[in-house]
């Protein structure tokens, strides 16, 4: 699969180097090289375009404000990505509130261009992958129901997540770290809320007990009357919330 691409960046070294990486990988066609995004808009509003490179910080139109632009208009139904390539790290949650697939932190070699680049074409297969005949099948006495895992949409993709892996969640303002029992070093990073997610968790096997916090009941190592551990995570245990935390624990005594 070859996908069809624009590069927008106003630092014309950093645009040939874009363009150089485009024009270097096979699965990439160079569309329209723009240094500025207004010039960009005009061309996607009659191209139809895969992926765009651009940059964020550029004078009349951000790289930013072009992705909202293209999130609200109706252009055929057609798929466009974004992967933002900037110099300023501060922008890579907003970069992802607009639906990125990537962000690339300047100065960028050709190895992350090329990861970045590989999990766009890995996306574009999977949307245009054909469905295939579905097919009937007795169900195992052991198959997962929906009450047993939830998906987070995880960048492009969603991402399936057993309830009997989760150790805690934590919520940071605009997106949420789940720590699982499975890979505890590396939490998964969810664009959402921690209220959005509470509403989503059976009650039975999860308690919020902090604004920042929820936690999986079935992996409680030991309580105090104000936090609880996991492992060796120690979690606050918040005012608003040690009555119902206390009902809980009062099962334990």
């Amino acid at each position: 699969m070859t996908l069809s691409c624009i590069a927008v960046d106003d630092e014309p070294l950093a645009l040939g180097l874009v363009c150089a990486f485009i024009d270097k990988t096979p699965f990439l066609a160079l569309n329209g090289r723009f240094s500025s995004a207004v010039e960009a808009l005009q061309h996607l509003l009659q191209h139809a375009v895969d992926l765009i490179f651009l940059d964020i910080q550029m004078p009349d139109l951000t790289g930013l404000e072009l992705a909202r632009v293209l999130e609200r208009s109706n252009r055929g139904g057609h798929t466009t990505r974004i992967i933002f390539t900037t110099a300023f790290d501060q922008f890579a949650l907003e970069g992802f509130r607009v639906d990125a697939l990537d962000y690339l932190l300047k100065p960028f070699n050709y190895e992350e261009f090329l990861r970045a680049s590989s999990k766009a074409r890995h996306y574009f297969e999977l949307i245009h992958r054909p469905n295939p005949t579905p097919v009937t099948l007795p169900l195992p006495a052991t198959v997962e129901t929906p009450e047993d895992y939830l998906f987070l949409k995880v960048e492009y993709q969603l991402v399936r997540i057993a309830y009997n892996d989760i150790l805690y969640i934590e919520g940071l303002k605009d997106y949420v770290k789940v720590y699982r029992q499975s890979d505890p070093d590396r939490p998964i990073l969810s664009l959402t809320s921690l209220k959005s997610l509470e509403e989503k968790l059976p009650p039975r096997r999860f308690m919020r007990v902090h604004r920042s916090y929820i936690i999986a009941l079935d992996h409680i190592s030991a309580v105090t009357k104000n936090s609880v551990q996991i492992g060796l995570v120690v979690i606050p245990v918040s005012e608003q919330y040690k009555d119902v935390f206390g009902q809980f624990i009062s099962r334990w005594v």
